[in-house]
């Protein structure tokens, strides 16, 4: 069966390559277009357009790059209409895949989500057009299939959180290997993970590493994006105990003590790695304007979303400043805080079920498949 998957960021590019993978053993005949980026690439299928060609963050820079993106769409449909897929799996990445769904589901093509868009958070109306446009919607968080069975009687299915698999996959790496290997010293790690686009790794680097000076018994280390060249890193690397790896994330946080994340898919990867964090966010001030008259979470962080408690500290906007970042750092770093926290995070991944994610999907879009070819 033809199967034509669309994910247009980092994360999505990661959970879309272990689906590939379980893809292939469910259906040793499929065959595969994307748009994605690298590790789905390795996988096999046909790369379309890579994600850092789709990234545009905040109202106001969407809006700057319209042009670009409704070029994309447009791309994108004309692919799909060439390739004539048995199912289009959308990735999350709302704002462009529903457009798709939209145009695909008139035409009989079968819709699948994977990943579901986050209208819990914003855009709750969205709900008539997942209804209208969507066949099949396997959520990854529990509270989702409350709030969609629930709340607005639309059945999907829960199918656990595939950044465990993804994290049960990753090889672990020995610790002094790992060290010598990127040139790091012996002082413990704090990692840095400033996100995957240039604008927002810009506006939250300079923040986190405004307060390296204060921690000298402590090295801190960029995790790179994948979509970035270290040339973009570069200026931010003033000090000696600030340094870099690059697409190594999950090795950077197996050794890591503590680290300074920015809100994302990565607030719920470290804390699934066991480190402590504070979780950062800065967006430009007429997106943060927007989003915060929309947006009526208590949390931004999916920690605390899933756990429906504030288990590891928020520094947004303003509250993002040298001082409090000092302060709540230092307070991860304290062992009895460690110990606190861990214990949180344990109950954490108990809510979040166990292995089997991309395979359970697989195995429910292939039968729905097989059922509807019958």
């Amino acid at each position: 069966m033809k199967y034509y998957i669309i994910a247009g960021e980092a994360s999505g590019d990661l959970h879309g390559s272990n689906l590939m993978k379980a893809l292939y053993l469910e259906d040793p005949q499929a065959d595969i277009r994307f748009w994605g980026g690298d590790l789905m690439q390795q996988v096999g299928g046909t790369l379309v357009k890579h994600y850092k060609e789709l990234a545009f963050m905040g109202f106001v820079e969407v809006l700057f790059n319209l042009k670009t993106i409704l070029g994309n769409i447009k791309v994108c449909k004309n692919d799909i209409l060439a390739f004539k897929p048995d199912v289009i799996i959308f990735i999350d990445y709302p704002g462009f895949n529903m457009r798709i769904a939209q145009w695909a589901k008139p035409l009989g093509i079968k819709t699948h989500y994977y990943i579901s868009p986050q209208i819990w958070a914003w855009k709750e109306n969205r709900i008539k057009a997942i209804k209208r446009d969507v066949d099949k919607m396997f959520v990854i968080l529990p509270f989702e299939k409350t709030f969609y069975e629930d709340k607005h009687h639309f059945p999907v299915e829960f199918v656990g959180h595939p950044l465990i698999d993804a994290i049960h996959n990753q090889k672990d790496e020995e610790a002094t290997a790992f060290r010598k290997e990127n040139n790091l010293s012996q002082k413990p790690i704090i990692a840095l993970l400033p996100g995957s686009r240039q604008q927002e790794i810009t506006k939250m680097l300079s923040g986190m590493l405004s307060i390296a000076d204060d921690f000298p018994d402590y090295q801190f280390v960029i995790a790179g994006a994948p979509s970035q060249d270290f040339s973009f890193y570069k200026p931010f690397i003033t000090k000696e105990n600030i340094e870099f790896v690059s697409n190594k994330t999950y090795s950077l946080l197996r050794n890591a003590s503590a680290a300074l994340v920015t809100s994302g898919t990565a607030t719920l990867e470290t804390a699934l790695f066991k480190v402590p964090e504070v979780v950062c966010y800065k967006g430009s001030w007429a997106s943060y304007q927007i989003a915060k008259r929309i947006i009526t979470l208590k949390y931004i962080s999916l920690v605390n979303l899933i756990m429906d408690e504030e288990v590891v500290t928020e520094l947004i906007q303003e509250e993002f400043n040298s001082k409090n970042i000092k302060r709540e750092l230092t307070k991860i770093l304290a062992p009895e805080h460690r110990k606190q926290l861990l214990k949180k995070y344990d109950l954490l991944e108990q809510k979040l079920g166990g292995l089997g994610a991309s395979t359970k999907t697989a195995q429910l879009i292939v039968a729905d498949l097989k059922t509807n070819k019958k």
